[in-house]
This record gives C-alpha cells, structure tokens and sequence, in this order.
C-alpha cells in the first residue's frame, strides 16, 4: 500500500513525464509566459474564455519536474471553472503551497490530485516552481502578457 507521500510522488512524476493539456491553443483569448530567472522555469499559459468560464486551458514551457506537473494538474483542474470559482481554486493552491492555510482550511482531500504539490511547501526554494504556472494563469486573465518570480517573496 502506498504511504500518502509516495501517492503524491507518482502524481508529480505522471503529470511531469505525460503532461495534460501540453499544446498551444490558436486563437486564445489570453495568454501570458512566466519566467523563473532562478532556476530557468517558463511556461506560456493560454486560454479561451467564454461566457466568464475558463472553455480551454493549455501550457507551454521547459521546466523542473514541479513546474510542468504543476501546470498540468492546473489545466486539468481549471477547466470549466468560472472566474470566481477559479480565483477560488488559485488561493486554496496558494496557501497550499506557502504552509499558510490551517489544516481545516485547505483539506488535501478536498484539493484532489492538487493534494500532490503540497510536499513543495517543505522546500522554500521550490514553491516558485509550482506557483509559476498559477501567476502566469492570473496574469493572462488580467491582460498582462509576461511575469517573472524574481520579484516575489
């Protein structure tokens, strides 16, 4: 039986070694690239935006094995949502990610699959890897077109 642990790692190696939704959609609606200058991470969101719900969502990008399954649990997660669902769905990852939610507040089980990346948050240095995906994502949907973590704390 698998430890929760070991669970999560097999979720980040699969969506690291066959990425979901790894293409670029032509035409998009938004898109923005994201830039990790620290250890080289990109990723280019794109989205099509429909009656205020996200219809497709993709990425592009080179990366550490975080960044990319990042992005690709993202797309399968984000899928469909309306614009307050997501902005929902960003924070819970947030404060996965960053240790600052209580557990009562973000239930692993709750988040899924998205449970996988909360092993990132023992490692300060990776959780811009995993976050990466999710500010380019809140930069398209506000019309900025680049963003970089160099700047983020």
């Amino acid at each position: 039986m698998y430890d929760l642990e070991d669970l999560y790692q097999e979720i980040i190696l699969d969506h690291n070694k066959n990425p979901r939704n790894a293409r670029k959609i032509e035409p998009c609606t938004h898109t923005a690239e994201g830039y990790n200058p620290l250890c080289g991470d990109e990723v280019t969101v794109y989205l099509n935006l429909k009656d205020g719900k996200i219809e497709d969502v993709s990425f592009t990008g080179e990366g550490c094995a975080i960044s990319k399954a990042s992005a690709s649990l993202m797309t399968t997660v984000v899928k469909g949502l309306s614009l307050d669902a997501l902005a929902q769905q960003s924070a819970k990852v947030q404060e996965l990610l960053t240790g600052d939610a209580k557990e009562e507040d973000t239930s692993l089980d709750a988040l899924g699959d998205l449970a996988a990346l909360s092993g990132v948050r023992r490692f300060p240095a990776r959780i811009k890897c995993a976050t990466l995906p999710w500010h380019a994502l809140e930069a398209a949907l506000k019309g900025t077109s680049q963003i970089s973590t160099e700047h983020e704390t």
